[in-house]
């Protein structure tokens, strides 16, 4: 197949034709690709912005988000203008500035089991910004069905790790982690925190093994993990080997269709029972018992960090959800407890402990601070 360049093209290239390891038929290799981004957040920014100016042919841009004020701080691709549009009509803006001669193929639309192969099929590659451990799978077993590289990489607060799952050359993500985490075990980076600059780092490192995979050129991380850590500005390497028993890419492999991992997670702790509404409580409903001479008590599980941005006042203790078990002793099983944290989900773990260890009286705020801060509070900052 013939691909020709206008002289526009050859100018805005021109850096890469002069490598001899690239030139003119690695150019061709990226104009005539295609490629499927999953998640446009802090990894998604780099990878479409480079995969974009480097001349990709076709980009597939998946995410059902909107831009959001805390995006900015580490997702370039966006604007202060952009808040509140879908990352796809904004990305779709950007990366049509930066580069008109490439064709955007748009899906404001979560990745699902049921929309996971056919979104995917036309692609030469997948790459992997996603920020959960569901969408993480769904795409590696969707890849793996299709026959396809998944670029995959992953950042927590100041870390990253970035590799090439392509069975049957090297291995795929689940002869790493064979199956999830059990739900909320491992923070995400709302919880968590991330550096700024780390996904636009490791990003770029991403969007460098893409460029190497459809021209060809160098080494790619097949069978190896690049571990990077930004505080010591080191990077290492792991040698990843295939799992002859995976549950996908195996000799034997039983996952043969997709399914949704996220109801496959197990939870984080034993329960007596489900929450229900009576172990709820809302900002209005919590806020009017506030107001009384007698008061319930307000344990925050988030950490010190986060309690230094915003806190509900009148909060009785902190105890960071990872420390809740040990320290037990420190409340009393006859008192009443409502228990919040950053959104709901950390506290509603804590009740479940508590519970689990015979308190009774205890309550998890919906919602968290965040909501507190949208109904009660709107002076408090969000985060």
């Amino acid at each position: 197949m013939s691909t020709t360049f206008s002289r526009d093209e050859i100018s805005r290239y021109a850096r890469h034709l002069v490598l001899p390891e690239l030139g003119m038929e690695g150019q061709r290799r990226l104009k005539e690709s295609q490629v499927a981004l999953v998640g446009l957040g802090g990894l998604g920014s780099p990878l479409a912005l480079y995969l974009a100016a480097a001349g990709v042919g076709h980009l597939a841009l998946i995410d059902h988000d909107t831009v959001d004020l805390t995006n900015l701080q580490r997702q370039v691709l966006y604007g202060t203008a952009a808040l509140g549009d879908a990352k796809t009509a904004a990305a779709q803006r950007r990366l049509a500035d930066l580069n008109p001669q490439i064709e955007l193929s748009l899906h404001p639309t979560r990745l699902s089991a049921a929309n996971a192969l056919d979104l995917l099929r036309p692609y030469d590659i997948v790459v992997d910004g996603s920020d959960n451990f569901p969408t993480r799978y769904l795409v590696n077993d969707a890849a793996v069905l299709l026959g396809k590289p998944n670029v995959y990489a992953s950042i927590f607060r100041f870390e990253g790790q970035v590799t090439v799952f392509a069975p049957p050359q090297g291995p795929c993500y689940r002869c790493l982690y064979p199956t999830p985490p059990p739900a909320g075990l491992v923070p995400g980076c709302t919880e968590g925190g991330v550096l700024g600059v780390l996904p636009g780092v490791i990003g770029s490192l991403q969007a460098t093994e893409v460029i190497k995979l459809i021209t060809g050129i160098g080494e790619p991380l097949i069978g190896r993990l690049l571990l990077y850590d930004a505080l010591s500005m080191r990077f290492s390497e792991l040698r990843l080997r295939r799992n002859p028993a995976c549950p996908v890419c195996g000799t034997q492999p039983h996952i043969l269709t997709l399914s949704d991992e996220a109801t496959m997670c197990a939870p984080m702790l034993p329960t007596i029972s489900q929450l229900t509404s009576d172990d709820e409580i809302t900002p209005h409903e919590l806020a009017e018992q506030l107001q009384h001479t007698t008061r319930p008590f307000l344990l925050d599980v988030r950490n010190p960090y986060e309690v230094a941005i915003a806190s509900i006042p009148g909060t009785s203790q902190v105890i960071p959800v990872g420390q809740l078990s040990a320290r037990l002793n420190e409340l009393d099983p006859n008192q009443e407890i409502v228990v919040y944290c950053r959104s709901g989900v950390r506290s509603e773990r804590a009740v479940e402990l508590l519970h689990y260890a015979g308190f009774r009286r205890v309550k998890n705020l919906v919602g968290g601070v965040l909501r507190w801060a949208d109904e009660i509070d709107p002076s408090l900052p969000k985060y």
